[in-house]
């Protein structure tokens, strides 16, 4: 294996033409003879480069629209022609096969000629063939060539030409064929993609196919022992891994998990007036909708200010000076906002480790989509949980029907509860949560969790009793006992709202009839593991 080859000639075939005619100029000024093909040569015509047309190297012309034009032995002969070999030598010498030393190939844009809602035939016409062969056929011989597929990657190519007078080196062309196998299994997954969901509209491929792009590296994974990344889609980023980071420490593995807790949470309250939401390890620990936002972050803190210490912040609106000052008042690992004013901004630039995101919107909560879940040798795939139900999908079970007051806090508590790890119980009053109770093997013991810390959290403000008093509960599953009820209405809870579907059912609802309980069945569960 050669160490260092010398360009002598490049084979050049790019949709993006990103600084195309910058790097071909460079080439040519290291004497390298160009050959292109359509657009591209056109474009380094006009330039006033010297180029040769494939089909001159082929003596063959393009034809059928240009689906073919570059599968042709001429063109894979001098791309995969092994120099080391005798024979393989000796074939180009037979054919008249020129060697190629570097190819310079991207593809057609068929990601952004689906995202641009195009006809079904435009998008198939994007799908490349022959790109993708070049490709493949130039990574494979990365021992006698160079495949550049990125514009990124051209000012190393002309960088290290410039060190090894015209050659690259082995380890660079090592780099550029990962990088380019890589940007073919992206576009061949992109195809894939597009035939099982978009056009035969399956939900579960037998093959998934799935190419994601490393946005970052992050400082650790959960664990300072652990590495991490962020990858993207290939189109493009959104939701958290969207946001702009305005100031603060980079952002690690755990912030970015809580944050998407915390976005996806307050998207609930995207059309609502305004709303906070407060997240710690992953589960709320207030949330809260008022009449300004200042408001809402003091209600939904007041719900557990001692979990919200180090907790991740999300509203709904414009962040402004006042709610800012508020939250200024204790340590904030990461605050999110669809955008802040500039007292915000001011207020926030004196915490200097604060990490602030803007997202210039909220992501609609009943969107579709998939979920994935790596486990020991495989990968669980779910659609997203996007469930929602409104006060016409519940029935009431018990005999003492609900209050205005305690639908608007069932439907509250419910709405969260579907973002806290079960076992989720949350109680809620006056559109504050009064308690939460998370993550626990026990429902009863969620139950009871929430009414403790309701307790703590009144007498941390000294109020007369805890917000549990006159509230909702919503569970996130059915109730498996009587209990779990019972508990919640010595906690003073006076509505419930779960999916039901147990075979106690009869039992929990003549619980619930016995203490004088309103109760509601959604039909619907929620669990968050």
């Amino acid at each position: 294996m050669t160490d260092f080859v010398k360009i002598h000639r490049a084979l050049i075939s790019v949709s993006d033409k990103t600084g195309i005619v910058e790097l071909a100029t460079a080439l040519a000024g290291h004497g390298v003879a160009l050959v292109s093909t359509g657009g591209t040569a056109r474009a380094l015509r006009e330039a006033g480069l010297m180029v040769s047309d494939v089909a001159d190297l082929t003596a063959f012309p393009e034809m059928m629209d240009g689906r073919v034009k570059t599968l042709h032995p001429k063109v894979h002969g001098g791309l995969l022609a092994d120099r080391d070999v005798p024979d393989h030598v000796a074939a180009m010498a037979a054919h008249a096969i020129l060697p190629i030393d570097l190819a310079i190939i991207n593809l057609y844009p068929f990601a952004a000629t689906v995202a641009k809602g195009a006809a079904r035939d435009d998008i198939i016409e994007n799908i490349d063939i022959g790109g993708p062969a070049m490709v493949r056929s130039s990574a494979k011989n990365h021992a006698h060539v160079a495949i550049v597929t990125e514009p990124g990657d051209y000012a190393a190519l002309l960088a290290a030409m410039a060190e090894h007078d015209g050659a690259t080196p082995l380890a660079l062309r090592r780099r550029l064929a990962a990088t380019a196998f890589a940007h073919t299994a992206a576009y061949d997954a992109a195809v894939a993609s597009w035939f099982a969901f978009a056009d035969q509209g399956e939900q579960f491929p037998a093959v998934l196919p799935l190419a994601l792009r490393r946005a970052d590296t992050l400082r650790y994974g959960e664990n300072p022992h652990q590495q991490a990344a962020l990858y993207v889609p290939q189109t493009g980023a959104s939701g958290v891994a969207a946001a702009r980071q305005v100031q603060g420490k980079e952002l690690s593995y755990n912030n970015l998990n809580d944050a998407d807790g915390a976005l996806e949470l307050i998207a609930e309250f995207r059309d609502a007036g305004p709303a906070c939401a407060i997240i710690k390890h992953a589960n709320p620990c207030g949330v809260a909708t008022g009449a300004t936002l200042a408001e809402a972050y003091k209600a939904a803190f007041d719900c557990d200010p001692v979990s919200a210490f180090g907790g991740i912040i999300a509203v709904n609106g414009l962040m402004d000076g006042p709610t800012a000052e508020a939250i200024a008042g204790i340590f904030t690992e990461v605050v999110i906002a669809p955008d802040a004013d500039a007292d915000a901004l001011a207020v926030f630039a004196a915490k200097k480790n604060l990490r602030l995101l803007l997202t210039g919107s909220l992501p609609n909560p009943r969107r579709p989509g998939l979920a994935l879940r790596q486990i020991g040798g495989g990968m669980l795939v779910q659609s997203r949980d996007n469930g929602a139900v409104t006060r016409a999908d519940c029935k009431v079970v018990t005999q003492r029907a609900p209050t205005e007051q305690e639908w608007a806090d069932m439907l509250f508590a419910w709405t969260v509860a579907r973002h806290v790890k079960s076992n989720a119980i949350v109680y809620a009053k006056g559109g504050s949560t009064a308690g939460i109770g998370a993550g626990q093997m026990s429902r009863l013991d969620s139950t009871r969790i929430a009414a403790v810390k309701a307790g703590d959290a009144a007498r941390a403000a000294s109020w007369a009793q805890p917000r549990t008093i006159g509230s909702a509960v919503a569970s996130d599953a059915f109730f498996p006992f009587a209990d779990g009820l019972i508990a919640a209405a010595e906690a003073g809870a006076t509505a419930i709202i779960q999916p039901g579907g147990s075979i106690r059912d009869a039992e929990v609802i003549a619980a619930a009839d016995e203490r004088g309980l309103a109760m509601v069945f959604t039909g619907m569960r929620h669990f968050r593991h």
